[in-house]
């Protein structure tokens, strides 16, 4: 039984490592061809990865598009979505889970019906609301949108319904209102899935495409993943200054799963998660 559970351990390995292995030589290459010169002729795979090198192509990127514009605007966007989406999301989920009122049973299950609809399905009404309301091109007009979600109200009801209401009538004994027991009890106790929450919520914010793509009219206004296409459009020909300003953009987020690696891989087993 050793033996087998140790043959299996180093084939798990085995397969782990091919997988990495897989999942980096697109990003190994990308950066390879970052640093090369443009226009250099390449006349098998391994020159990819072989000098000359230079920084020229990033000097280019930098002077030729509105990479640094793009990226605050992404940056701005996800940060305030995040914010809010934490805010809104952690009331919501604590009024469902803990607050005892009318048709909170039904409000649940509003919350349930709107995963159900396809984000694509809501698009054209979306956008016929937001140019109504005169969003369109506008910085509350990528903001607002993002803000509506169940999952993230869903997921945060679930793990504060397996908090003790012990606590909480305790709480109330000493005199604390709901305030009180939301700040001082609900968020200090739910904090991995608060932070779990606002990584996802982030991410998924710095890489949106589709609502961007119809919010934002002027190239000031762009995201990364809106301004970069526009850009590489420019240069079908040569896959050098896409390459840069692709490996310029994934930088960000890169330094952020670094960063934030062990609340990643716990956010993984909240999917599995039961009140």
């Amino acid at each position: 039984m050793t033996n087998k559970k140790s043959i299996g351990g180093i084939l798990l390995e085995i397969v782990s490592i091919l997988c990495m292995v897989i999942i980096l030589i697109p990003v190994v290459w990308m950066i390879a061809m970052s640093f090369k010169t443009e226009g250099q002729q390449i006349s098998n795979t391994w020159q990819y990865f072989t000098p000359p090198y230079t920084l020229q192509n990033y000097v280019t990127i930098f002077q030729t598009s509105k990479v640094l514009t793009w990226m605050m605007n992404s940056l701005f966007v996800a940060l305030i979505v995040t914010a809010l989406v934490i805010t809104i999301s952690t009331m919501a989920a604590f009024a469902l889970a803990k607050i005892r009122f009318r048709y909170s049973k039904f409000m649940y299950f509003f919350f349930l019906l709107g995963l159900m609809v396809p984000t694509e399905a809501t698009i054209v009404p979306l956008f016929v609301t937001a140019n109504r309301l005169g969003l369109i091109d506008t910085y509350l007009g990528l903001i607002l949108p993002a803000l509506a979600g169940s999952m993230n109200i869903i997921i945060m009801r679930a793990f504060f319904m397996g908090i003790p209401n012990d606590l909480i009538e305790s709480a109330t004994i000493d005199g604390a209102n709901e305030l009180h027991i939301f700040l001082q009890v609900i968020l200090p106790l739910g904090r991995t899935v608060i932070v779990t929450i606002a990584i996802f919520t982030f991410i998924g914010n710095w890489n949106s495409y589709l609502w961007p793509y119809l919010a934002a009219m002027s190239e000031d206004l762009f995201t990364l993943p809106l301004g970069i296409p526009t850009f590489i459009g420019q240069y079908t020909q040569d896959k050098v200054l896409p390459m840069t300003i692709n490996t310029i953009a994934s930088v960000p987020i890169i330094i952020f799963f670094i960063v934030f690696e062990k609340q990643i891989v716990k956010g993984i087993s909240l999917s599995g998660i039961k009140g």
